[in-house]
């Protein structure tokens, strides 16, 4: 039996032994990582890893699993064991069942770019990065590049059988200008002509020579511009709290929020897994559904959650092309721009903060949106319109929605970001937010 072919291998099997629906998804992917240190390549590594994501249902009745592909035998088992689980899990509220194709699919989203896995090619890109910050500046430089070729095989018990390929660059780069001053800059890409590292290395090393002798940072209330790197984690936190499934668990500050006006009308939030050539590009979700441009906030206004199958009968809607395994999730989250530039910007704030980037945000009730998060690398007060000097030692502890309503101002200006705190390739401008609610960290 072919690789390919074991996916619907898994879904008869499953379907025989008693299961109502199934989805089987073999995927195969090759990772080449390079990290760095001190301003050279310290490990390369080629990482290749083929696994199963297997889910079923007996009507109402659900179990879940992802398999490291050892041998057809092992799957086998792994599909009897799941069925037995299924059997003695407690009932779900709804049952419904897998979404019914075969569907037509936007075959240009199924394919993708080649992205070299030439060991000096990729290097020659680190080396660029490098390059790039050291002439800003940098006294050290450190990060990863991971390239990566994933390809996905789906079949499941509703007649759908397709493949999609997906490639990518993620480079991520600290640049230190001392021990206490350093700027973080990332570059995505799908294929290598929209890949910057040499610009990702530059701007890493602007904000860490920006960021030296840092003063202590006063806490309160004030205006603050947030970087893409942090703007993207909140967003990233509306598209992943959009979820469904997480409203529907009473996880999510967006409960009962449908038509309601949760953020500034200069806020509009759309996820477009089919935009075009870009890194969260992708032609169909985990129950072989066509994805879709779905606008989560237009203008403010809460317009949808993201649904699968199940939530969407739950919540008497339909699919939005969402599904993961088990619950619905965002796969390319867009941020549409303002009209003003970064400067402009900063000249309308008298006195407040610029944030570069932030970690470790940390929700003290999901349901509010009550959080925490450490801002990273550099922060600098700004007065009458101007950078004045850099800061440390604050954290930012605030509330998600009065964030979002707090937002005035948006740059023309957006960047696309993913690292290890914003998963979803999330592209945003600058924003201005009016108070943001700044305390003393503890760090």
């Amino acid at each position: 039996m072919k690789r390919k072919e074991i996916p619907l291998h898994i879904v008869d099997l499953g379907m025989k032994n008693g299961a109502t629906d199934v989805t089987a998804k073999l995927v195969e992917q090759e990772r080449f990582m390079i990290r760095f240190s001190n301003n050279e390549i310290t490990v390369s590594k080629v990482f290749e890893e083929t696994f199963f994501s297997i889910f079923l249902m007996i009507e109402n009745h659900r179990a879940a699993a992802i398999v490291p592909f050892l041998s057809i035998k092992n799957l086998e088992k792994a599909v009897n064991n799941l069925i037995r689980v299924a059997k003695i899990t407690p009932a779900a509220d709804v049952y419904a069942p897998l979404p019914k194709g075969p569907f037509k699919y936007d075959l240009a989203l199924l394919e993708s770019p080649k992205v070299s896995f030439v060991p000096d090619r990729l290097m020659g890109y680190v080396e660029d990065a490098i390059k790039g910050a050291l002439e800003k500046g940098a006294e050290k430089v450190a990060g990863t590049l991971t390239a990566s070729k994933i390809t996905i095989t789906l079949a499941t018990s509703g007649h759908v059988y397709e493949t999609q390929k997906r490639t990518g660059l993620e480079l991520s780069v600290r640049a230190f200008a001392s021990e206490v001053a350093s700027g973080h800059s990332v570059s995505i890409a799908r294929n290598e002509r929209r890949f910057r590292p040499a610009e990702t290395g530059r701007t890493a090393a602007e904000i860490a020579i920006a960021a030296k002798n840092p003063e202590q940072g006063q806490q309160g209330k004030c205006m603050a511009l947030l970087g893409p790197m942090v703007f993207a984690d909140f967003v990233n936190q509306v598209g992943l709290l959009s979820s469904a499934f997480l409203v529907d668990a009473g996880q999510s500050f967006l409960m009962d929020k449908i038509g309601v006006e949760i953020a500034s009308e200069k806020f509009t939030l759309i996820d477009d897994p089919t935009v075009g050539d870009v890194f969260g590009t992708r032609g169909f979700d985990d129950e072989g559904v066509p994805t879709r441009k779905n606008v989560i906030v237009d203008k403010g206004v809460l317009k949808t959650y993201l649904h699968n199958s199940t939530t969407a009968k739950k919540f008497g809607a339909e699919t939005t092309g969402n599904a993961g395994l088990i619950e619905p999730l965002p796969w390319n989250l867009i941020v549409e721009p303002g009209e003003k530039s970064f400067e402009d910007l900063i000249s309308e704030v008298d006195k407040g903060i610029y944030v570069t980037n932030d970690w470790y945000l940390r929700y003290q009730n999901y349901r509010t949106g009550d959080f925490s998060t450490i801002p990273r690398d550099g922060m600098f007060l700004i007065e009458q319109g101007e950078i004045a000097t850099s800061i440390k030692e604050l954290r930012i502890s605030d509330n998600m929605l009065r964030i979002l309503q707090n937002i005035i101002g948006l740059s023309k200006s957006r960047s696309w970001i993913k690292w290890w705190e914003v998963d979803v390739p999330t592209l945003v401008p600058y924003a201005l937010v009016k108070e943001l609610n700044f305390t003393k960290s503890l760090m």
